[in-house]
C-alpha cells in the first residue's frame, strides 16, 4: 500500500497574498495552503462571515459601499490580524496564509508591526495584464459560488488607489505574474523561500 507524504514548509511562517481583484491572489493561497495543510484565510470570506450573510454569491454593491465602507473593511482587516495572531500565540512554528488586497502601504505596515521579530513574513504580490483581470472576472461573473464580489469598476477604482511596493518592502515580497502554470507559480515561491536561507522540505513523494 502506497502512502503520500506531505511537503514541509518552514514554520513560523506568515505568507500574505496581496494584488487588485482577478490577479490570481486567491486561486495560488488557497492551492499552496491546500497542499501544505496550512490555515488559510480569505478576505473576502472573513468579510462576509462579519456581515453575518453567505459567502458564496455577490453582493452587488457599489465602490465603497455596504460592507466595502472603509469601517468595515478596518474590521475585516483586523480580523485577520487576529486570526494569524491566535495560531502564532498557539504555536509560534505555525505557517499561515492570509489573502487580501492589502493595497496601501500603511496595510502592510499594520502586519509587520504585529508580527516583525515573532515570525518570518513573505508577502507574494500577485499581478496580470488587464486583457487576463477582464476574462477572469468575466468568468466569475458566470459562477454562481464566486466568494469574490470583484467586478471590472471595483478593479479601476483599485487601480487608482494602489500603493506600489515600496524600496524598503522590496527584500520581503515576491512580485509573481499569475497568468502562468499553477506548479510554476507554487514552485517560485518555494524558491524563493530557500533563498532566504529556508530550507522547505521535500516534494510530495509516494512510499510503499
Amino acid at each position: 500500500m502506497q502512502q503520500q507524504s506531505k511537503e514541509v514548509l518552514p514554520s513560523g511562517l506568515l505568507l500574505v497574498f496581496w494584488g487588485m481583484v482577478a490577479t490570481g491572489k486567491s486561486y495560488l493561497a488557497s492551492a499552496l495552503a491546500e497542499r501544505y495543510g496550512l490555515p488559510y484565510y480569505n478576505s473576502d470570506r472573513v468579510r462576509k462571515e462579519l456581515a453575518g450573510i453567505a459567502s458564496q454569491g455577490s453582493q452587488k454593491e457599489k465602490v465603497d459601499q455596504g460592507i466595502y465602507t472603509a469601517a468595515f473593511s478596518r474590521r475585516t482587516y483586523d480580523a485577520l490580524l487576529d486570526y494569524a495572531d491566535k495560531h502564532f500565540r498557539k504555536d509560534s512554528r505555525s505557517c499561515v496564509v492570509l489573502d487580501g488586497s492589502y493595497q496601501s502601504e500603511k496595510e502592510r505596515a499594520l502586519l509587520r508591526d504585529r508580527f516583525s521579530g515573532r515570525v518570518r513574513i513573505l508577502f507574494v504580490h500577485c499581478t496580470c495584464g488587464e486583457a487576463v483581470v477582464k476574462e477572469r472576472l468575466r468568468l466569475r461573473a458566470m459562477d454562481s459560488q464566486a466568494i469574490s464580489d470583484g467586478r471590472w469598476e471595483i478593479y479601476l477604482a483599485q487601480k487608482k488607489r494602489f500603493q506600489p511596493v515600496t524600496a524598503l518592502e522590496q527584500i520581503e515580497v515576491i512580485g509573481l505574474d499569475t497568468d502562468a502554470p499553477l506548479e510554476q507559480l507554487l514552485t517560485r515561491i518555494e524558491e524563493n523561500i530557500r533563498q532566504q536561507g529556508v530550507e522547505i522540505g521535500s516534494k510530495t513523494s509516494c512510499q510503499n
